[in-house]
């Protein structure tokens, strides 16, 4: 019965997205603790970032064992005792570092590269002699294709299999559900300030199998639990069109960072087929199309955010991620009982003692 009221719930949404994109008419709200940078500066007074070390690298997964040390000694406890604004605008900064990195060029043929829908397989290298005959290459022969649609795709990886990390290592359920709620409002407060990539990152590693079977679940908030469903509802719009982003004029005043992932599939899907006609002409028309699509990588990067950057609590985020990020969740997840449904001491014997009961009736 839950999970039918969850799909008409989830559906309920998608249908709501769906009417508001016929209407181009999609309005993101702004978080409601959006305050000026001054307000976030005093909140960062307040925080235990100070124990941590300025960062010194330019990717999520570059940093020092001093530095790793550290952050093993913080655990989780900052991710807690952060607010969800805070969090949401440092792992913006950090995801439009990298953002800001690629050309749109990149999100081109990379069916080549091997990106396949929720998979992407990293070659030792690619060019366009190992491409499969069936896929119509937009490069010349002797090209070789840069890869760093690929880098990309691994630091959204390494985003979600951390945050599934986290929550899995919480020895008590009730550190489980501060996490989940954490991570939920991270995610919403991201999709709201249209960082679509974190939010779609984050929402990965909820569904994670082993994240979704926690007991946690059950005990959380209902008004947190709902968020999950917006966050699979705002995915579902994303994947409903490849301009979706560009609809109106919110997206030339606001900042935003769409979902690699989701963009390379809608480039994918607008490559399929040939690009010249049986007589050799060129499609123009479907080759303008996917130049739209791509070259929302460049109007995007033009209106950067601009947050007041954290470099404590941005150190203290990539050394998180650079740990987990080849974590195998299922191996966590197995030395931890928090994971698992617990039946009482007093309920289980009570069960014992009714059996022995029955058993004894049974013979006498």
């Amino acid at each position: 019965e839950e999970s039918e009221e969850g799909r008409k719930t989830l559906h309920s949404l998608c249908k709501k997205l769906s009417e508001d994109v016929s209407r181009k008419n999609f309005y993101w709200k702004l978080s409601k603790g959006v305050g000026p940078i001054a307000q976030y500066q005093r909140e960062r007074l307040h925080t235990g970032s100070a124990v941590l070390a300025k960062p010194c690298c330019s990717s999520f997964t570059e940093e020092s064992s001093a530095s790793f040390a550290r952050a093993d000694e913080v655990g989780p406890f900052l991710l807690i005792e952060c607010s969800a604004q805070q969090l949401c605008w440092q792992l913006t900064l950090l995801q439009q570092e990298v953002f800001h990195k690629c050309h749109p060029v990149h999100f081109l043929n990379s069916r080549a590269l091997g990106v396949k829908d929720k998979c992407v397989a990293v070659p030792k290298a690619v060019s366009a002699d190992t491409v499969s005959l069936k896929v119509c290459n937009l490069f010349l022969s002797k090209c070789i294709q840069d890869q760093y649609l690929l880098q990309l795709l691994k630091n959204a990886d390494s985003i979600s299999t951390w945050v599934a990390a986290e929550i899995v290592t919480c020895h008590t359920t009730k550190r489980q559900v501060s996490l989940l709620s954490k991570f939920l409002l991270i995610a919403k407060c991201c999709y709201e300030q249209r960082n679509f990539a974190t939010a779609m990152q984050i929402l990965a590693g909820l569904e994670n199998l082993i994240v979704r079977q926690l007991p946690a679940w059950k005990i959380l908030p209902a008004k947190v639990a709902e968020i999950m469903e917006e966050l699979k509802a705002v995915e579902v719009f994303l994947k409903s069109d490849s301009l979706c982003l560009m609809e109106g004029d919110r997206f030339k005043t606001l900042p935003t960072i769409p979902s690699a992932h989701v963009l390379a599939m809608h480039v994918q899907q607008l490559e399929t087929g040939g690009f010249t006609m049986t007589n050799g002409a060129h499609k123009w028309t479907k080759l303008r199309n996917i130049a739209k699509v791509v070259s929302q990588v460049h109007a995007f990067q033009e209106n950067p955010y601009t947050y007041a950057p954290d470099f404590k609590l941005q150190s203290y985020l990539r050394q998180r991620i650079t740990r987990f990020k080849d974590a195998d969740i299922s191996a966590l997840a197995a030395d931890n009982c928090a994971n698992f449904h617990q039946i009482p001491a007093e309920k289980h014997s009570r069960k014992i003692q009714d059996t022995l009961r029955r058993m004894k009736a049974t013979f006498q």
